[in-house]
């Protein structure tokens, strides 16, 4: 499939609530997250929002959605359109957050923050278009509001998909540098060569107790020469 639907969350909505149709399938039709199809499903998000009809609006026949509820491995496709519209270029800058969502940003900076480290100021201000002053104040625990703030999935506010969000926690792990060499704690040797070890200490100290030997039984031997006397 080519081509998203219309208002997709919306289509979700209706789909979710009037079809019989799996949560990869309503989620690969929408372009959406499973996570979030689940999520509109058990009324946590998009509670709101009304569901759009995709047959009304053409974009859907409803032969193709009883063909999809009798097979969970098959796959919507969109109608072919009468008409098709140019497609627009995507600007690039922080995520728009609508007025009504704007208040649930630092709950989600800080979720963000505490849950993945690893993101950097310019990956929460993409997700949740947040500023920088923002993200270091609840950081820090200076923002005015820190006392009452509570830590909520973005997801699930609504205000970035997850598809998203796991594509910044993916570039964030791949930027990140590894620890390999710094750890500098004791490692395990091979048998061989600690039993090489041990051989070698033990022959040595089998060598020096012979030469302690050897030269306390000469200084014997010289006294009793210089002595004239025989052992008695």
């Amino acid at each position: 499939m080519s081509n998203a639907p219309l208002m997709p969350k919306a289509t979700a909505v209706w789909l979710v609530d009037n079809t019989a149709l799996s949560f990869d399938q309503v989620a690969e039709f929408c372009k959406m997250h499973p996570l979030e199809i689940k999520a509109i499903a058990d009324g946590d998000a998009a509670q709101g929002i009304k569901g759009l009809d995709p047959i009304a609006t053409g974009q859907l026949s409803r032969e193709e959605i009883q063909k999809a509820e009798a097979d969970s491995s098959y796959r919507l496709k969109v109608s072919d359109p009468k008409t098709r519209l140019p497609e627009t270029k995507r600007k690039k800058g922080p995520r728009y957050t609508p007025v009504s969502r704007r208040h649930d940003r630092p709950n989600a900076i800080m979720w963000l923050v505490r849950n993945h480290p690893e993101l950097k100021d310019s990956q929460i201000m993409r997700l949740v278009g947040t500023t920088k002053s923002t993200i270091q104040s609840i950081r820090d625990r200076t923002h005015w509001n820190a006392s009452t703030l509570s830590p909520l999935d973005p997801v699930t506010l609504g205000l970035c998909s997850q598809i998203d969000l796991d594509f910044e926690v993916q570039r964030a792990a791949k930027e990140k540098p590894t620890d390999q060499g710094v750890y500098g704690g004791a490692t395990l040797l091979p048998a061989a060569e600690t039993t090489a070890r041990r051989e070698a200490a033990e022959a040595e100290n089998a060598a020096k107790q012979d030469s302690g030997d050897l030269s306390v039984e000469a200084v014997f031997a010289k006294l009793k020469k210089i002595g004239g006397k025989s052992e008695e």
